[in-house]
């Protein structure tokens, strides 16, 4: 069994913004020297979100505005009397810090138009992934 654990940091700059990871994780597998299992991304962040899905302009520009329309800032969150931020945790929650992708045949599964984003929901910020690799 192999494993390989590593981090990846990531600079955003807007309040509400996906970025595109998947070149940075597939680079994490290949180096990993893992023929089948699976790979971990994780946040360390309760106001970031992992997502898979298609790298198209308008979606990307969709899903800020329905983040934006179902947890919107300033709504009279309990949580906003401390931190004003309310909003980031729960979008976080509802959507999830991780995600786990199979390794078969020393590549990262993937459908044809899927790619991996971070969506950051509080910046801006400097952020840390974590990717683990397991397998054979």
């Amino acid at each position: 069994m192999k494993t390989s654990l590593k981090e990846i940091t990531i600079s955003t700059k807007s309040r509400i913004q996906l970025i595109d990871i998947t070149g940075q994780v597939e680079e994490l597998v290949r180096n990993a020297g893992v023929t089948n299992g699976i790979c971990l991304i994780f946040s360390l962040h309760s106001t970031t979100a992992v997502v898979i899905n298609e790298n198209e302009k308008g979606l990307l520009s969709d899903i800020v505005r329905k983040v934006s329309e179902e947890f919107p800032k300033g709504a009279g969150w309990s949580h906003d009397r401390i931190d004003d931020n309310a909003d980031a945790h729960l979008a976080s929650t509802f959507i999830g810090s991780s995600r786990a992708l199979p390794i078969i045949g020393g590549g990262l599964m993937r459908g044809t138009w899927q790619s991996i984003f971070l969506l950051e929901l509080d910046g801006p910020r400097t952020r840390t992934l974590i990717v683990e690799v397991i397998g054979e």
